[in-house]
């Protein structure tokens, strides 16, 4: 049989398509995979094996029969917990959550079984995505496939660990400030933040509705384009989307402005400035001043989505959703003990601080002022795309940290620092690795941003420079 390991999704297809491998074989495998590896990379919370093996026996059965596949047939797949799965667990990372079981599927997920792709995990995440770590899960922390002493990152950190880990070809993640993005830096592989609205978010958990996001993490930008545009589109479901642009998007001519920022970014910007081309023209900037101050934006985006998040959060409230406490004597007892008892502390915390911000007294201090903070922002990036068709900036200040370093809650919210941009504006950005940290020998990305509906052009632009460089083809040489 075939060298399975570390295939993207044109070389499944290949060898689908020819009979290389069976659709069988190719879903048994990453299910072994998971397996034998998983319990030290705890990056899987639940494997569908018996769901997986019958779609794939379907795939099959059209190849015996000498019909073709499209080039999501058959490719193995995980999936981050926030998204309903109809007849599996959906969790959202809580236990608030724990014995839930959805009717439906989410429209992503529907979307990609008529594509044929054979979703075989759920994996794991902060729970209901509040964290930049994977160490808030209900459940336990991911680790990273490069060093089991690291994190991979968060909220879709299950979701980065898998694709680096090879526990499938491709995943789902689910990005509000960075979630795809981050974790992508910090495994090593590619992962994207459409336009929001492009993709439904119909069926998927909701953390902040102004901001979330869905995406695929990939191991390159062109296996992320193919899965991008499968779920990409309007869904009479979700009033919030928007049609795919399908205006010319090409790379004649690109012009790009690289923005600095601290110590480990100057690795990438390094390595961005020789990468000047007749495509892509690229201008090195000193510091991140043009987008507003980067601390506004932090402090926006936490206020914003705090408050998003307490809304959100209402309706678990142990009489409608999820869990409830058994030993309540009345209603007010049974909204405060089911919160204490099945919500972890970043969930609390952040619902707190949107209590707070949303209530009569300080809601002109806090989340107005945020809003209005939203706007300048999103004025600075319009300005800034008015000469320039791409920003560039390191996706993070630095590769991925130790497990259990960082203690303090507002330490953890700087990793944000720079992914928060795009989704207080609503535009395209993609990470893509772009480099190793020499002090920690773990992965560094570039993260590439675009005017508003302009996804394929970020995709485009990542594509090119995976062209030019080989960063994506790393993988970890961690044992597991």
């Amino acid at each position: 049989m075939a060298n399975l390991n570390y295939l993207s999704i044109t070389e499944a297809h290949q060898l689908l398509s020819t009979k290389q491998v069976s659709a069988k074989e190719l879903t048994q495998f990453y299910i072994d995979k998971i397996r034998r590896l998983n319990p030290k990379l705890r990056a899987v919370l639940v494997v569908c094996e018996a769901q997986a093996l019958e779609q794939a026996q379907q795939t099959d059965k059209k190849l015996a029969n000498g019909l073709s596949i499209g080039m999501l047939e058959g490719i193995p797949y995980t999936a981050k917990d926030m998204f309903m799965t109809r007849g599996v667990q959906t969790t959202a990372g809580s236990k608030i959550l724990e014995n839930y079981t959805p009717p439906y599927s989410a429209s992503v997920i529907q979307k990609l079984d008529t594509a044929g792709a054979i979703m075989i995990a759920k994996v794991n995440q902060d729970e209901f995505a509040h964290g930049g770590s994977t160490e808030n899960s209900s459940y336990h922390a991911t680790h990273n496939p490069w060093d089991l002493d690291r994190v991979p990152g968060g909220s879709s950190g299950g979701s980065a660990a898998s694709v680096a880990a090879d526990f499938g070809i491709f995943s789902l993640g689910t990005d509000t400030g960075g979630s795809i993005r981050q974790p992508a830096s910090y495994c090593g592989v590619t992962g994207f933040k459409p336009t929001y609205g492009v993709v439904s978010r119909y069926g998927v958990v909701a953390m902040a509705s102004s901001f979330d996001c869905v995406g695929p993490v990939a191991r390159s930008a062109q296996d992320a384009q193919i899965v991008f545009e499968i779920i990409a589109g309007k869904d009479p479901r979700d009033s919030t989307t928007i049609e795919l642009s399908t205006a010319s998007q090409g790379l004649s001519r690109i012009n790009a402005i690289f923005y600095d920022a601290e110590a480990a970014g100057r690795q990438v910007s390094s390595a961005v400035s020789e990468l000047n081309s007749d495509i892509v023209s690229i201008k090195i900037g000193n510091d991140l001043t043009a987008f507003g101050s980067t601390e506004l934006a932090l402090a926006a985006y936490y206020v914003l989505v705090s408050s998003e998040i307490s809304s959100n959060l209402e309706r678990y409230d142990g009489v409608r959703y999820g869990s409830s406490a058994k030993d309540a004597d009345d209603l007010i007892q049974t909204y405060f003990k089911t919160r204490g008892e099945f919500f972890g502390p970043e969930v609390k915390r952040r619902n707190i601080i949107g209590t707070y911000a949303l209530s009569a007294g300080y809601y002109d201090a806090y989340y107005k002022k945020a809003m209005q903070a939203r706007t300048i922002i999103k004025k600075s990036l319009d300005k800034i795309f008015e000469h320039n068709d791409i920003i560039l900036t390191p996706t993070t200040l630095g590769g991925a940290f130790k497990l259990g370093s960082i203690t303090d809650p507002v330490e953890m919210y700087q990793t944000d620092l720079l992914t928060v941009f795009a989704n207080l504006a609503g535009i395209p950005a993609i990470s893509i690795p772009f480099g190793i940290e020499l002090s920690s020998g773990m992965p560094l990305g570039l993260q590439i941003m675009g005017k508003q509906g302009n996804d394929l052009q970020v995709l485009n632009v990542a594509n090119y420079l995976q062209t030019i460089t080989n960063w994506h083809t790393k993988v970890s040489e961690l044992k597991l």
